[in-house]
């Protein structure tokens, strides 16, 4: 009933609010399907997840339910944007200084994996159209706790050469007036106020770029560039093997933790010592030495404490940071017992050493060769490492 629900909705050009009000993630391939196949000529996202307050979501949200030749349905009035505790790049921005613009709103938070594939596209539509009318606005909203830190947030804006006005969202009053639940999530604002698509997740990015010209043509905007092509993206902003990934996001703190194989139970919010079992089935991971297991991390106390995880994905990502400011982690990767070699990540040489000095997302594992199941493992070198979650891709 759900499906012919919404193809009713969408063949009559209801708007498409009620479907975002209904959707949830077990229905999003399902509506995905429908949009595709009524709009000619679209392409599906990746089946790539944005983490989220509520639970992750597979597949891509369609923007439109009309054809662009009629232009896409109203979904509503743009909410209200106050309620940031800071704006960076930018005065603080509000709906009536906005109006006369084609605006794109970003929710994201920067040790998002999903967030950061999607900037080079954000980046690049910036550059593009800032001076055609349009506005993109990231909503910094956190996922942990080092997130609501200014500093932090303004260390990663700078770092990744982000220029557009950042709110930093930190109680959450944006997020709860789009009714968002998605990280990355972006909502399409014409010139008149009026939110006219979204998208939740990655990928689509052809028809994001469509609809953002669409309202700037619809706005009285002409001569505007071509369509951006020939994205670079390197490093964790690379795109992710979906085909091949097999290992879901995994959080560390006790709070959303799974597949936790130590032997024993967790101590929560209390020095314990761990040890790992001799075979991890895969997707499962360990400790071993000693470690405070807390809500979002665990912290380890002594050196040479190790996590290890059996995992089947091109790229292994860890969110860390160190226990103080200023304090440098050293530590060792090994996949399979090896130096990871030209498997290695960014934040590794291939020997598998780094060092963890500031909270972000570390990228430990790329590899180059085939896709198949191989075990993990980090050892810190130093006390004091907050470990956060596992992302893969």
């Amino acid at each position: 009933m759900l499906v012919l629900a919404a193809f009713v909705a969408i063949g009559l050009g209801w708007d498409t609010g009620l479907l975002t009000r209904l959707s949830l993630s077990s229905t999003a391939r399902v509506e995905q399907s429908l949009i595709d196949a009524i709009r000619s000529g679209s392409s599906a996202g990746h089946d790539s997840a944005g983490g989220s307050m509520s639970g992750s979501m597979s597949g891509s949200m369609a923007m439109s339910g009309k054809s662009l030749r009629t232009g896409p349905p109203v979904e509503g009035e743009l909410p209200s944007l106050d309620g940031a505790v800071t704006w960076l790049n930018s005065q603080a921005l509000s709906r009536e200084s906005l109006r006369g613009k084609v605006v794109l709103i970003d929710f994201w938070t920067y040790s998002c994996i999903n967030c950061l594939r999607t900037l080079p596209y954000l980046k690049a539509w910036y550059e593009r159209y800032k001076d055609h009318g349009l506005v993109i606005i990231g909503i910094h909203a956190p996922e942990f706790a080092f997130e609501k830190d200014e500093a932090n947030v303004r260390r990663a804006v700078s770092d990744l050469g982000i220029h557009y006005p950042v709110a930093l969202d930190n109680h959450y009053a944006i997020w709860q007036a789009f009714n968002n639940q998605y990280w990355p999530a972006h909502y399409f604002v014409d010139d008149k106020g009026q939110i006219r698509g979204h998208h939740f997740g990655e990928g689509n990015y052809e028809e994001s770029e469509q609809l953002i010209r669409e309202l700037l043509t619809a706005s009285g905007q002409s001569n505007i560039p071509a369509s951006a092509s020939g994205m670079g993206r390197e490093g964790v902003q690379a795109p992710p093997d979906e085909s091949n990934n097999q290992s879901p996001e995994t959080y560390v703190g006790y709070e959303r933790a799974e597949h936790f194989s130590s032997p024993g139970a967790v101590m929560r919010d209390a020095p314990e010592s761990y040890t790992a079992p001799q075979k991890l089935p895969l997707n499962a991971w360990a400790l071993e030495g000693r470690w405070t297991i807390g809500g979002e991390k665990a912290q380890s106390n002594t050196a040479n404490g190790r996590i290890t995880f059996r995992f089947h994905a091109q790229d292994l990502h860890l969110v860390l940071g160190p226990s103080a400011a200023g304090k440098s982690v050293r530590f060792k990767v090994t996949l399979d017992g090896g130096a990871p070699a030209i498997n290695r990540g960014m934040d590794v040489n291939e020997q598998g050493e780094g060092a963890v000095s500031e909270q972000r997302l570390y990228q430990l594992i790329r590899q180059t060769g085939p896709v198949r199941d191989r075990t993990f493992t980090i050892e810190f070198l130093d006390s004091g490492v907050q470990a956060y979650a596992f992302t893969f891709g």
